[in-house]
């Protein structure tokens, strides 16, 4: 038998009618009636009388009925129990992130919800590309594309800016006048191929003028603070660095979304959830990030 059309039977035995039934289960009056007739059907036997007053036990509904007494209030305690346990907010969280985001927004962040929530561990997995949250390699993660997986569930926090900086040392060096494609360039490697920055890249200058590539957004702002070259660099990144100069605006088709990802079977642990609530919130107001 079905836990859930054994509901349906106890609501309309103590409310004596389908209509009361039904609104003591905020469903509507034609399921109640279809979940206790396939109960009926399932058992063999008609568990009650229908009359003109309301729904009366017959025998076979009354021992059913005496079965079940107390079962109901037992499940709803055991939920109440194991729910209170998983509100303390203990265990652990395995959360991936890019060197980039973990460098230039979510340290601070999760050092605070640690301190909120001191019976919990985090484990922090610095990895570029994607781990399978399907695979649980990882409960939650924290991206920045803009086409997050169709089989994960999130929210996006922002966008994230790009623009042009270039070292003071390196513009020094060079005429004011050089064309872009006359540049130097860093740019990214080809692990980092599907970022805009890429493309945009390969579209306007030469191959032979980047003079260094790298798996990591963070690698290139190093690079470019050396004096390599001109680079696309994430704004917190590059902003926070003082020695860096934006050179022209950040160009909006550039910028990239910031997802809070989870997998559907994760989005209530409320570990899970906590953490996610947390940095949406924090997120959200970063100005740092667009909204």
């Amino acid at each position: 038998m079905d836990w859930s059309d054994l509901q349906y039977f106890l609501a309309v035995a103590q409310c004596g009618s389908i209509s009361q039934a039904a609104r003591s289960l905020r469903v509507n009056h034609s399921t109640v009636l279809r979940r206790l007739q396939r109960l009926e059907e399932q058992l063999g036997v008609a568990l009650f009388q229908r009359l003109p007053g309301g729904y009366a036990l017959t025998t076979a509904g009354e021992a059913l009925a005496g079965q079940l007494d107390g079962v109901a209030e037992q499940i709803e305690r055991a939920e109440r129990q194991l729910l209170g346990q998983d509100l303390q907010i203990r265990g652990s969280i395995r959360l991936t992130s890019t060197d980039t985001l973990f460098a230039s927004l979510l340290t601070p962040l999760l050092a605070g919800f640690r301190q909120q929530h001191p019976g919990l561990s985090l484990q922090l997995v610095i990895n570029n590309s994607f781990l399978s949250l399907t695979q649980r390699e990882a409960d939650m993660a924290v991206r920045g594309t803009n086409r997050p997986p169709e089989n994960l569930v999130g929210r996006c926090v922002g966008r994230i800016q790009t623009a042009l900086y270039a070292s003071s040392a390196y513009l020094a060096s060079r005429p004011a006048t050089l064309a872009l494609s006359e540049h130097l360039w860093v740019g990214p490697d080809d692990s980092l191929a599907h970022l805009e920055q890429a493309t945009w890249l390969a579209a306007r200058v030469p191959a032979e003028q980047v003079v260094a590539r790298s798996d990591s957004l963070v690698g290139m702002v190093e690079c470019v603070r050396q004096g390599m070259g001109l680079g696309l660099l994430l704004c917190p990144l590059a902003e926070a660095r003082g020695d860096l100069l934006r050179l022209a605006d950040a160009d909006p088709a550039l910028d990239t979304q910031v997802w809070l990802l989870t997998h559907p079977d994760l989005r209530k642990v409320a570990r899970i959830r906590a953490l996610s609530d947390f940095l949406y919130q924090q997120l959200s107001a970063d100005p740092r990030l667009l909204h």
